[in-house]
């Protein structure tokens, strides 16, 4: 028997590998899929089964595209609906893999379709769990995301979840593996821990929402308390997960179309494409195209692709080095953006060596930051991280509006003079600045290296103390 857990970390996202006897099944692959097949060929085994846990918000998944490549089956769990070929497994259906058993447990509650698999070994003893969406590291998967389906609410579904967690997962064993669907950073749950592989048993010792003793109206008061809204493009990969995609291959073939810098910027002007540029936030900072976006690779890139464009329909011309280019067509793709036209060829320098106007940001590191504010106390500070970083501690007089609501607060920023905008660590104020920027707002100072190396410059900062009960 082997079992690898495939972590894609700027998704947070875990695939699954399982071997047995020649046959393998593949468990919420993502959408590139040859490194399942070649993984296979080279054991000499049969891709047989791809299960799904769940219809996927967060991501487009790669069952469509392998199916095709391989014949396997996809099985999804009771109440799904698909519009291409698949098995919609009975709850307890049995499926055989080699020497091992997959048994579907139907476990609705983040959705009404979501299934954890239950591996058993040759011996048929209860092995892991591949818990999807229904129970992550220290939290559960959100019960909103599936609400808009009849008349059900968000405390309806977390109901569904409540039981079960009680009816189907709590009471197998202790030592029954448990390999999740997503770990810390995914935006399907609220407090997942760094790990992504754990047992049961510890999980039940430490996950708030496994207490024996809880009742189910506390555990939706806790599950439904503090969620944010959901990125805009979740719903759109349900569609696409539904219903199908196109082939990674021709998403690949149409993005690498390399635009000479009058190529990109007619195409850019005619096409009403977004220019998103994904270099290291210092690069934008010294130099890039007007009105273009920063969203870096080296970040948690798709996801804040999904939560500030929005619209995965939107075209998209890419500023990348050469070598980066299928790397990020690759990551947009995997959260259903297909339409990238085609990249900058030569990048920034063909740009302003073909005379095209560029733009930066202007950059102070903290040092720089402490002194202007201590000589100006009146100086206007955004602090763009999430509202929960905020109030863990802060900048006395800085204010919140964090970056995925950053539109919102355009008229609260001063018309004249300069203000300081500032993250965590730089990548998201970057961000920041190029939305300002891109909506003719030009008089921000950016804080390089963010809350963190303000605070080791000795700014006063604010610190969250819980309140005590007297």
């Amino acid at each position: 028997m082997k079992i690898e857990q495939i972590y894609t970390g700027c998704l947070a996202q875990g695939a699954y590998y399982i071997e047995s006897n020649g046959e393998v099944a593949i468990i919420d692959p993502l959408r590139e899929v040859q490194s399942y097949i070649d993984k296979a060929d080279q054991a000499g085994a049969k891709i047989k089964y791809i299960f799904e846990t769940h219809f996927h918000a967060d991501f487009v998944s790669g069952h469509v595209t392998l199916a095709e490549k391989t014949g396997a089956e996809i099985i999804y769990g009771p109440n799904a609906s698909t519009t291409f070929k698949s098995t919609i497994a009975t709850d307890g259906q049995v499926f055989k893999i080699g020497d091992l058993t997959i048994t579907a447990l139907h476990t609705p509650g983040h959705t009404m379709e979501s299934t954890t698999y239950l591996l058993k070994d040759k011996d048929g003893k209860d092995y892991a769990i591949f818990s999807g969406d229904t129970l992550f590291l220290g939290d559960v998967g959100r019960p909103d995301l599936a609400q808009k389906m009849g008349s059900l609410t968000m405390e309806d579904l977390a109901g569904f979840l409540f039981d079960s967690l009680r009816n189907k997962i709590m009471p197998l064993a202790d030592d029954v593996i448990v390999y999740p669907a997503h770990g810390a950073g995914s935006a399907c749950g609220k407090n997942m821990m760094k790990e992504t592989v754990d047992t049961l048993g510890n999980q039940k010792s430490m996950n708030y929402a496994l207490r024996a003793d809880m009742t189910k109206e506390e555990f939706i008061k806790e599950v439904t308390d503090g969620l944010l809204p959901p990125p805009a493009y979740f719903p759109l990969n349900v569609k696409l997960n539904k219903e199908g995609y196109q082939s990674i291959e021709k998403v690949l073939a149409k993005g690498q179309h390399a635009l000479k810098p009058r190529e990109f910027e007619v195409a850019a002007n005619e096409t009403g494409a977004v220019v998103l540029d994904v270099r290291h936030e210092t690069e934008f900072a010294k130099a890039h195209i007007p009105r273009s976006i920063f969203i870096g690779l080296d970040g948690s890139f798709a996801p804040w692709v999904g939560d500030l464009i929005k619209d995965i329909n939107q075209e998209i011309l890419l500023v990348v080095s050469k070598d980066r280019l299928k790397e990020a067509i690759t990551r947009l793709s995997r959260v259903g953006f297909d339409n990238v036209i085609g990249y900058l060829d030569g990048g920034i320098e063909a740009w302003t060596n073909a005379g095209k106007d560029t733009d930066n940001v202007k950059s102070i590191p903290a040092i720089e930051f402490k002194s202007m504010i201590t000589d100006d106390a009146d100086s206007k500070i955004v602090d763009v991280r999430k509202e929960s970083e905020h109030l863990s501690e802060h900048v006395v007089t800085a204010e919140n509006f964090p970056l995925s609501e950053i539109n919102n607060h355009l008229t609260e920023l001063p018309q004249n003079g300069e203000f300081f905008l500032h993250c965590a660590g730089g990548y998201r104020s970057m961000i920041a600045n190029s939305i300002l920027k891109s909506r003719g707002i030009h008089n921000m100072v950016d804080v390089a290296g963010g809350f963190d190396s303000i605070k080791e410059s000795g700014v006063a900062v604010s610190e969250f103390v819980c309140p005590t009960t007297l």
